[in-house]
């Protein structure tokens, strides 16, 4: 990965989160880029319903895993319990500003977009390939090979 690209795109981008950065950063170039490819338009949406359902799924993991460690004999420690709620107002920030992204229609959302030669191709498939080593799968992908 090219540390410096996603240094520099986080530079210009705000936002509090280095993921939901990327993720503002990837959707403003398909937006920017609907007009030339109809098939961006797809894959926005399904970045954004992606996105969406993987922090669904990291809510829903925070809230076993505590349940777990809940009922367990064990004593409970307060540093898990400050991860879980970490976990839970990450996600829950991340699904409001999706829902920000899905409420906006696409002429609010070109006023709200950044510079545009912020993100070419090259950035937005080197922003791609940097997410999806972010999901589960690709961090176990070398388990599966071992195995």
């Amino acid at each position: 990965m090219d540390q410096g690209s996603i240094a520099r795109i986080l530079k210009q981008v705000s936002g509090e989160d280095e993921i939901q950065q990327l993720q503002k950063a990837l959707l403003d170039y398909l937006d920017e880029n609907t007009e030339t490819d109809a098939s961006l338009v797809f894959s926005r949406k399904f970045y954004i319903a992606q996105w969406f359902r993987d922090t669904t799924m990291e809510t829903e993991k925070a809230i076993k895993s505590q349940k777990d460690e809940d009922s367990s004999e064990g004593t409970h420690h307060a540093k898990d319990v400050e991860t879980t709620g970490q976990i839970m107002h990450r996600a829950e920030s991340r699904k409001v500003f999706l829902r920000s992204i899905i409420k906006t229609t696409p002429s609010q959302f070109s006023t709200l977009k950044m510079n545009s030669d912020t993100v070419d191709y090259e950035d937005a498939c080197l922003i791609v390939r940097y997410l999806a080593s972010m999901r589960p799968f690709a961090q176990s992908f070398d388990i599966y090979l071992t195995q």
